[in-house]
């Protein structure tokens, strides 16, 4: 065999281990069948979608749909907390086995990750502290006006377009830091969900919610790209707990009202 052929050889079987190699890889289902136990990614402070009640367990909306899961496929469930910002670097790099957030799937975050259908809708809204002149979010858009919200978060972005003429300030934790910062007088005027801020509104006195909607999001889980099988799986889960009335049970008590305060505050 001359050099030619036997670097052509060489190439030819260089690309055939490879794709041995990838067929043989483990998926991420195939990890949680072998292990017997399923990884989330949860933004630490969320409520109501993630947070620690005041028994110090955690729980919340999407918390206790993976938990439903996972004890439907007979598997233990492991959480892990992060900051918003940390959410997808966890999940790229294989910490965890999916997010299981209150996630909008903007096209930037699909350039790295893979969305569910949508499980839940969110309602973007502008809140004040409680004197503020301030009736209407659309009254926010001057320059004089600071904006706070999480840090990386769709309710930034959404400022961004509908509020350009505001400065935005962005905050790591969650809606907490936003409203912490609205309440002290570090920003005029916070934005986050329509549902998160009225947990808030029940705890924290001086919250005023703006008229109007910024905007709607459809919400979903995310995987990595090669975790086709487990995407999968997820939207036929969610279909099921939506057809046999479970998903929209868990929406209405912890989306759509505030009747989960009494139980875990």
């Amino acid at each position: 065999m001359n050099l030619k052929n036997l670097t052509a050889a060489l190439a030819g079987g260089a690309v055939m281990a490879a794709m041995a190699a990838a067929s043989w890889a483990e998926t991420t289902m195939e990890k949680i069948v072998r292990t017997g136990e399923m990884t989330i990614a949860v933004q630490t402070q969320g409520p109501p979608v993630s947070f620690i009640d005041k028994n110090g367990e955690r729980t919340g909306l999407a918390v206790e749909l993976a938990q439903m899961m996972a004890d439907d496929m007979g598997v233990k469930l492991v959480v892990q907390d992060y900051d918003w910002k940390g959410l997808i670097p966890a999940l790229t790099s294989g910490k965890a086995d999916f997010i299981a957030a209150d996630m909008t799937p903007t096209a930037q975050r699909s350039m790295q990750i893979m969305f569910t259908e949508p499980v839940f809708f969110a309602e973007t809204v502008a809140f004040v502290k409680e004197g503020s002149d301030y009736t209407s979010w659309e009254d926010l858009n001057k320059a004089d006006v600071s904006l706070a919200a999480t840090q990386a978060s769709s309710y930034a972005s959404a400022a961004r377009k509908f509020l350009p003429e505001a400065e935005l300030k962005e905050f790591s934790g969650g809606t907490a830091q936003a409203v912490q910062a609205v309440m002290s007088g570090r920003a005029t005027a916070g934005v986050t969900d329509k549902a998160t801020l009225s947990g808030f509104q029940s705890s924290i006195e001086g919250i005023k919610l703006l008229e109007g909607e910024l905007n709607r999001e459809p919400l979903g889980f995310a995987v990595r790209p090669d975790s086709v099988h487990l995407l999968n799986s997820l939207d036929n889960y969610m279909r099921l707990i939506r057809i046999d009335g479970r998903l929209d049970e868990k929406i209405a008590y912890w989306w759509n009202s505030t009747d989960w305060e009494a139980d875990h505050k």
